[in-house]
């Protein structure tokens, strides 16, 4: 129901701006300012959207939750969207989206109404509250290898020692 409201009311907000605002400045320039916001949205996005590659990579790396860079990543692709999308509407969505304050609000607001019912790890998937991975008939399969200890462990191997002096 949100979606019909969304794409039948954003066009006749956007229409009722395009007749408001050409008539104020006139077609050309309302039409330039259409151009500009999509041109120096463009860019903007492309840079904050390389940010936030970067600052995911970085989670990656560090082992971190990724979920803040993705949902970050995302709301740049969505106001790329709304930026690319004619209508100063939308231009507005779409820049208030590029504002890090609000996308960590809209993070905020977007993590206490999602509940995670379900989670992945290797190619076991649980379902509900965590079980044991080691409960009784699951079966686990690995291979080993046998290492036996050296006959005289206080000698280092001589992979640690130093170079030689003669």
């Amino acid at each position: 129901m949100y979606l019909f409201l969304a794409f039948l009311l954003v066009p006749i907000v956007e229409i009722a701006l395009f007749i408001q605002v050409g008539g104020l400045i006139g077609l050309w320039p309302t039409l330039a300012i259409v151009l500009l916001t999509a041109v120096l949205g463009t860019v903007m996005v492309r840079n904050q959207g390389r940010m936030a590659l970067e600052k995911l990579q970085r989670s990656f790396a560090e082992l971190d939750d990724p979920t803040e860079p993705l949902a970050s990543g995302a709301m740049i692709l969505v106001s790329g969207v709304l930026l690319l999308t004619p209508g100063f509407f939308t231009d507005g969505l779409g820049f208030a989206l590029l504002i890090p304050a609000v996308r960590a609000g809209v993070f905020r607001w977007l993590k206490s109404r999602v509940t995670v019912t379900q989670f992945q790890m290797g190619g076991a998937t649980r379902h509900g509250p965590a079980q044991d991975p080691f409960a009784p008939g699951d079966i686990i399969d690995g291979e080993f290898t046998e290492i036996r200890p050296r006959s005289n462990p206080s000698r280092p191997s001589k992979w640690v020692e130093g170079p030689h002096r003669h």
